[in-house]
């Protein structure tokens, strides 16, 4: 067949179809309407239930709706219940053939299960990375009466268009979803197969744990050894560093359900820890049949000095200790073990000096930061699933959301989402780019919390460095340089995240949404301001907080005394001529600036006044409150044209701040 011929329904010429039976011959007939069946297939044994299966080649119009390519594997399944071990044949058959020839996320399942749709439905439900799996009964295949094509055709778009695969938070655990990241995994295999320890850093959701769970699935196919240490569970990083190393040998001993003699807890002292370790992994390496063991230690952050949230990794010298018995075990014997170190962060193996004492690991680790997708990843990725979703992307987005988001995957993902959520339901439909700037729009404006995700691990444990990168996006362009000259190795961590670059000598956001994300966050800390910058900073604080105080002392004078008398206390602090003005207006046109006017310190004295109904919110200083009303006040923009000191202006934004903050928590 030549590569530029449309597929055609068929069976090709020559294929064993000798294993059917008459039932399962003629549903393979019947799926040769609808597809080109290229492949007889065979027969999967999957404990004691036996499967067949053949594949099939999507035809034009499938791969039109679906944008299929590729062969689809069909499992025949003869018991007239649906059983979950039903769904490893297709893993059987994966490994019958070279991947790159099957279609990844898409297979056919006809079982003799009438209740096959409900069946399936209650083994995937709580699989977010489920396949894609389109269920068939025998008796819909065989005895359908209705339009078969048309019935095959919505079936397909009712699995495909209805599941939103770009909506996904958590880790990747299987190779159908993960995408862009294989390099890296085997890169860090082949180091530790020449005996090399590594280490991968970046920012949280970049993939990081994704990367490792696929490196566990290479490993676990190698039949090769390996261990994962969550640092950040209590249970490891509570422990010091004498015990931490028994838990290592426990969590090895126990994944592979070794019977080694490994000495109890109490026996890792301080002074026997280091020489019990020794013994307890070699032991172990014997009981593995001397295969070389990675050691995993993910969120190293957790047992780092300076930042573990257990004091005696961040203060005391457990840290020193820990690593200092296993640079020497991996030292004194050859292919042994080799660890690999997972973080946010490389700090643990730049400083030379902790607590006045060599780092053991100080330069001795390599290590890569985890780069952002390049154009090609972004687009095999976003193609892939949003093909199989009904939208066809515009190919210029491809670059668009590479360079818009860093290259950032689980942002490049959450924006699809956003793009799935508002196009027209009716599949397939074109994205182009004004659906795309919309979406991106949307998703800044509404989905802050997924921006704070990926860096409030800096703003937790590396505050110098997001402090540099808030500089940075408000524009305080002198104070990030001179921290960048100061401290370089914050600027290149900074680099290295993906955050930032930098271009003859000048430094700018490689990620624009967080860039506007920060700036919006942090947009009046910005220290070296010109005169007419401190004035508007000063009139829009202002503007922005009085209507908001406005609303909340028409409603809390009125929630307690009533409008009546609310309206009394209001005029009474109006004084003449306004009160003659406002005895002829409602409650509520009071507060209403068009209809007469109010001053911010028309507020401060309501609420001074009447402090009992409003120390819930301000309280309960009421002196401070006075005196902050008193400096936002004072600085006001009919004083625009004289100088303001910086004494003055630090005074204005630590008063504003404090009474923002708490009218934001009420409102």
């Amino acid at each position: 067949m030549l590569f530029d011929e449309k597929i055609k329904p068929g069976i090709a010429n020559n294929i064993d179809l000798a294993h059917f039976d008459h039932e399962e011959f003629e549903i393979v007939k019947r799926f040769s309407h609808e597809f080109f069946v290229t492949n007889g297939g065979g027969v999967a044994r999957i404990a004691n239930s036996v499967y067949q299966y053949f594949l099939v080649k999507p035809t034009q119009k499938y791969t039109d709706l679906f944008n299929f390519e590729k062969e689809i594997i069909c499992v025949i399944s003869r018991y007239s219940r649906l059983e979950p071990r039903t769904l490893d044949a297709f893993d059987y058959v994966k490994k019958q053939y070279q991947h790159f020839r099957l279609e990844k996320i898409c297979f056919i399942l006809i079982s003799k299960d009438e209740n096959v749709e409900e069946d399936l439905g209650n083994i995937l439900k709580n699989d977010k990375e489920s396949l894609i799996i389109i269920p068939f009964s025998f008796k819909e295949i065989l005895y359908n009466k209705d339009n078969y094509e048309h019935f095959i055709k919505n079936r397909f778009k009712k699995y495909f268009y209805s599941r939103d695969l770009f909506a996904f938070d958590g880790v990747i655990k299987k190779d159908v979803y993960f995408f862009g990241r294989d390099e890296i995994a085997y890169s860090i295999i082949n180091k530790h197969k020449s005996n090399e320890n590594t280490g991968l850093f970046g920012l949280r959701r970049t993939g990081k744990t994704s990367i490792i769970h696929k490196i566990q699935r290479i490993l676990e196919q190698d039949e090769q050894a390996f261990v994962s240490i969550d640092c950040q569970n209590p249970a490891f990083h509570k422990r010091r560093w004498n015990s931490a190393l028994y838990y290592i040998l426990k969590e090895i001993s126990e994944f592979y359900k070794l019977k080694v003699n490994i000495q109890s807890e109490d026996k890792f002292t301080e002074v026997e820890a280091a020489s019990l370790f020794e013994k307890g992994i070699l032991n172990i390496k014997q009981a593995l049949g001397n295969r070389l063991i990675l050691l995993i230690f993910d969120e190293i952050e957790n047992i780092t000095f300076g930042v573990s949230p257990s004091i005696h990794w961040e203060k005391d010298l457990d840290f020193i200790y820990f690593w200092q018995t296993l640079r020497s075990v991996y030292q004194k014997h050859n292919n042994i073990y080799t660890y690999l170190l997972v973080g946010t962060n490389p700090l643990c193996v730049e400083m030379p000096i902790i607590s006045k004492k060599d780092n053991p690991i100080f330069n001795q680790i390599p290590y890569d930061y985890i780069q952002g997708f390049t154009v090609r990843q972004t687009r095999e990725m976003v193609r892939t699933l949003g093909s199989a979703m009904g939208l066809r992307f515009d190919e210029l987005l491809y670059s668009k959301l590479t360079d818009d988001l860093g290259g950032h995957p689980f942002l490049i993902r959450h924006v699809c989402s956003t793009i799935n959520k508002l196009v027209p339901p009716e599949r397939p439909v074109s994205v182009d780019k004004v659906t795309y700037e919309k979406a991106k729009h949307e998703f800044a404006e509404k989905y802050n919390s997924y921006l704070e995700m990926i860096i409030n691990v800096l703003k937790e444990h590396f505050s110098d460095e997001y402090d540099m990168l808030t500089f940075l996006a408000i524009g305080d362009y002198d104070t990030f340089v001179k921290f960048a000259e100061n401290s370089p190795l914050y600027t290149n961590h900074l680099i290295g995240y993906g955050l930032i670059a930098r271009e003859n000598d000048n430094y700018f956001f490689r990620i624009e949404i967080i860039k506007d994300y920060l700036s919006k966050m942090h947009r009046y800390e910005k220290l070296n301001m010109t005169t007419d910058e401190i004035w508007r900073e000063i009139a829009e604080r202002r503007n922005g907080l009085e209507p908001k105080l406005r609303m909340i002392v028409r409603s809390q004078l009125q929630a307690q005394l009533g409008k009546n008398i609310a309206k009394v206390e209001v005029l009474q602090v109006f004084g003449e001529p306004r009160k003659s003005k406002g005895n002829a207006l409602a409650y509520e046109d009071l507060f209403n600036p068009s209809k007469i006017d109010i001053y911010f310190e028309d507020l401060r004295k309501i609420i001074i006044k009447h402090w009992n109904y409003f120390k819930n919110i301000f309280g309960p200083d009421k002196q401070k409150f006075d005196d902050q009303m008193h400096a936002i006040n004072k600085n006001r923009n009919d004083a625009h044209a004289k100088e303001i000191s910086k004494a003055s202006h630090d005074v204005f934004r630590s008063a504003i701040s404090d009474i923002e903050m708490k009218v934001s928590d009420f409102l």
